[in-house]
């Protein structure tokens, strides 16, 4: 994973400097090199293994069908990526709108309007197997926690600027003194 942002920094001391300045953080997936491969090189070996079953062996066409069926299935299951990037757009006098980009070209954008958010929320989730860090944001009216990012968790380095920036951006009576356990 990795950031990039756009705009002006927006810290502790710019809000007045630069009120209508808008901040910008993107969390874009990085693609393999060697899985396409291995993935084609699969499906080509079961293609492959099922011709020589029907040409060989006497086994029916259907083998081959379904050879055919599974290696696209196998293809499509390891090399398409649903979500390609995540953004995140802070302005500071509207609201927060959260972008999630799809590999067919589809963008979901969400709005939330600064004066939804309480507070913006940074949440360590600890499961049996795991230990990772989300962004949220605490909204009015609402039961549940709405998540930044929904497919990715981008490490805590990542997260800290964008909800130092998410505080600033809602008035947020936080303190920015943020620290890590061990």
């Amino acid at each position: 994973l990795r950031k990039g942002a756009i705009g002006a920094p927006i810290g502790p001391g710019s809000r007045d400097r630069n009120k209508h300045a808008v901040d910008t953080h993107h969390i874009i997936a990085q693609r393999s090199a060697v899985k396409p491969i291995v993935t084609y090189l699969l499906a080509i070996l079961l293609v492959t293994y099922a011709v020589f079953l029907h040409l060989e062996k006497g086994k029916p066409v259907t083998t081959v069908i379904w050879s055919f069926f599974f290696g696209a299935v196998l293809v499509k299951l390891l090399i398409w990526r649903p979500i390609v990037k995540e953004s995140v757009i802070i302005m500071p006098e509207f609201g927060v709108q959260l972008e999630t980009h799809y590999g067919s070209g589809k963008i979901n954008r969400r709005f939330i309007p600064v004066s939804k958010i309480l507070k913006p929320v940074l949440n360590e989730c600890v499961t049996p197997v795991t230990c990772c860090w989300c962004l949220s944001f605490l909204i009015r009216d609402g039961n549940e926690l709405t998540l930044v990012f929904k497919k990715f968790r981008p490490p805590l380095k990542m997260l800290v600027p964008i909800w130092k920036a998410l505080c600033v951006a809602t008035d947020c009576k936080e303190s920015f003194e943020f620290q890590e356990d061990g």
